[in-house]
């Protein structure tokens, strides 16, 4: 490793986590091997499938429904 590089780690070290996982994923791209923007727990990547799921079947919310969640939100 140079030892502009290892300035530059130790420069990272100081930086908050975000930022410091935004620099890994683009070291990561440059190196070709480029890692998911977002990684999903298990119970996050069942609840996609399953709104998937319910797309397919075309199980939308009514407007009603949505009406609700907009006046919850003050929307």
């Amino acid at each position: 490793m140079t030892k502009l590089l290892e300035q530059a780690f130790e420069a990272a070290r100081n930086l908050p986590p975000a930022m410091q996982d935004e620099m890994a994923r683009l070291i990561m791209a440059m190196t070709g091997e480029e890692l998911p923007v977002v990684q999903l727990t298990p119970e996050e990547e069942a609840s996609f499938e399953e709104s998937l799921a319910q797309a397919e079947r075309g199980d939308f919310a009514t407007d009603d429904q949505i009406r609700a969640i907009w006046a919850k939100h003050g929307l």
